[in-house]
């Protein structure tokens, strides 16, 4: 029962309460009643009946505490919120005063001072439990294993850690098979490099999972990361698990490590990227036309800059077993690659003045109005490339 169909059963009896004035017996019947239809103590039948009495017939009175965070506040909120993708309220909230100082600078921030100064002192509670409810609508969905193991996989070893202390460079890789519902045919495959120090990320795109494509694919991320490679870890797929790629690792002085077969935890940072980054931007589609992959790497490029530079990351600290349960703790305040990466102690000054002059330029609703765009484009090519093939069968 709410508090409104309480109000109502205490009106509707207000009239007959004050008839009863001098009468107990008839009093008490209507206390009896009251409590009888709302459940509420016989003591507070009285004094609800006086409150409703002071009470003006149309004022409202809102129980609990005053509303700090307004509508305008929350307006704010969400302009923030969907510049930054619609994250979590834990990564949004370290990067809530950087968005609106570029906003400000780009005269794009049409928010008055007051709801501005309440943003800027929102606490991660705050604005986890206003981010919250938008989150709930977006669920997961497992995509489809294209891994296969290569006998290979005896060279290289296993590595499981820990990656903790691991310098910038060494890198988690894998790739994402763009399939559909079905492995049969040709496709297009991401490639995605997570970098484990620093979680500073590069997909590529490609037509298949050859061994020269992937190379390829990697030899791109190496000339688009900030720092050099020092070693790459995949899983035991054909596509990262043979001569070829060694031969180029080798040459290169990359030490080469993979994962335990079936042990998706021992690529726990590039794994977790193909669902948050890959999946979230391109879908669960079917993308078999060869004219996409320009596209998709055109998609990538801006991506790489948005998530770099403006997509907060929360690292886990320490997992420990407690009964039959796990205690995970995560660090106090998510960071950015970006910001990792200038905290970094043994990555080069010149290095991080590089960043800080591009990131500089950088506007975070700008690049998202841009990737939003790219994606439109995408799943026109799709379309289109799907149409064609469709009048072709039926003209046959």
């Amino acid at each position: 029962m709410t508090m409104a169909t309480k109000h109502d059963v205490l009106t509707a009896h207000l009239q007959t309460w004050l008839d009863a004035k001098k009468d107990r017996k008839r009093r008490a019947e209507v206390t009896r009643l009251i409590c009888q239809s709302i459940q509420i103590h016989p003591k507070s039948v009285p004094r609800a009946f006086k409150r409703l009495q002071l009470r003006g017939k149309d004022v409202h009175v809102r129980s609990g505490r005053p509303t700090v965070y307004t509508s305008d506040v929350i307006a704010a909120l969400l302009d923030i919120w969907e510049a930054g993708d619609r994250c979590c309220g834990e990564l949004l909230h370290p990067m809530i005063r950087e968005y609106v100082e570029i906003f400000r600078r780009d005269h794009e921030w049409n928010h008055v001072e007051s709801a501005t100064t309440k943003l800027l002192q929102m606490s991660e509670r705050t604005v986890k439990r206003h981010v919250l409810a938008l989150q709930k609508k977006y669920g997961t969905r497992r995509g489809i294993s294209a891994t296969k193991s290569s006998s290979l996989k005896a060279i290289i070893p296993i590595f499981k850690g820990p990656w903790k202390d691991v310098p910038p460079g060494n890198g988690q890789i894998d790739t994402v098979a763009h399939c559909g519902d079905s492995l049969l045919g040709d496709f297009v495959f991401t490639v995605n490099y997570t970098d484990a120090a620093t979680y500073w990320m590069i997909p590529r795109a490609q037509w298949n999972k050859g061994q020269e494509a992937t190379q390829r694919s990697l030899a791109t991320i190496e000339t688009k990361l900030p720092f050099a490679i020092l070693g790459l870890h995949p899983d035991t797929g054909s596509e990262f698990i043979n001569y070829h790629l060694k031969r180029w690792c080798d040459e290169k002085g990359i030490h080469l490590t993979r994962s335990e077969p079936g042990k998706k935890n021992d690529n726990m940072y590039v794994e977790e990227r193909n669902g948050h980054v890959v999946r979230r931007y391109l879908g669960y589609l079917r993308y078999d036309a060869p004219e996409v992959v320009p596209a998709i790497n055109e998609l990538y490029e801006t991506l790489e800059l948005y998530l770099n530079h403006f997509k907060a990351v929360r690292r886990q600290v320490s997992k420990d077993r407690v009964g039959s349960k796990y205690v995970r703790k995560y660090e106090p305040r998510a960071k950015t690659p970006y910001t990792r990466v200038l905290e970094h102690a043994t990555i080069a000054e010149a290095v991080k003045n590089r960043l800080r002059e591009k990131h500089a330029g950088l506007n975070p609703m700008h690049l998202k109005q841009r990737i939003d765009t790219l994606i439109l484009n995408i799943y026109k090519l799709q379309s289109a490339a799907r149409e064609r093939e469709v009048a072709k069968s039926e003209s046959r």
